[in-house]
């Protein structure tokens, strides 16, 4: 029984040594490979540096802005919550096209990010700009808030105070956001 249990284990360590040995064998038997002409690979890998240094410049921008929102919600500041917003609108107007099509959830969330600070600094027009702007920039795309409500919508339902009560309630907007319109539209009439 032994016996046969050492031949069982022989056989596959045998059949990957002949692979491997032929594996090395001077290519007799495999295509030449080609490469690139030295311009064309220079080029390409420029352009992935480029590319990658590029990404990191819109990391460190993006992470500069998210340090001043957090700074401006301690402080309760307004100008340091339009301050994000514009860092944040200068990290995206920095990236070529070709980066930015790598990058869609990093700018869907920086984007979101700066229309909420704008609101929260008081420029309500540069949030709806904003908005448009997302709309625009990824269309049919969405972020989620963690109790499941839609940033497009709720964004909407804030910047577009003409919406009806039906068209709010149909919204997938936060709870306390169509509570706090309601609240308003209510002291607006009475």
């Amino acid at each position: 029984m032994q016996e046969k249990f050492s031949r069982m284990a022989t056989l596959p360590v045998l059949g990957l040594s002949l692979l491997l040995g032929a594996c090395a064998m001077d290519g007799m038997f495999m295509p030449e490979e080609s490469s690139p002409p030295p311009a064309l690979d220079a080029a390409w890998q420029a352009d992935a540096q480029r590319r990658d240094a590029m990404v990191l410049v819109f990391g460190a921008c993006r992470d500069d802005a998210v340090l001043m929102d957090s700074q401006a919600r301690v402080a309760g500041d307004p100008a340091k919550y339009l301050a994000s917003a514009r860092l944040l609108e200068t990290c995206e107007a920095e990236l070529d096209a070709d980066v930015a099509m790598q990058m869609v959830d990093a700018r869907m969330r920086a984007m979101a990010l700066s229309i909420q600070d704008n609101l929260k600094g008081g420029d309500v027009a540069a949030a709806r700009a904003g908005l448009s702007r997302f709309a625009q920039a990824f269309p049919g795309q969405d972020l989620y808030y963690a109790d499941g409500s839609s940033f497009l919508d709720s964004f909407s339902v804030l910047l577009d105070g003409r919406q009806s009560s039906g068209e709010m309630a149909l919204a997938n907007a936060g709870a306390d956001v169509k509570s706090e319109m309601r609240r308003l539209r209510f002291w607006q009439r009475n």
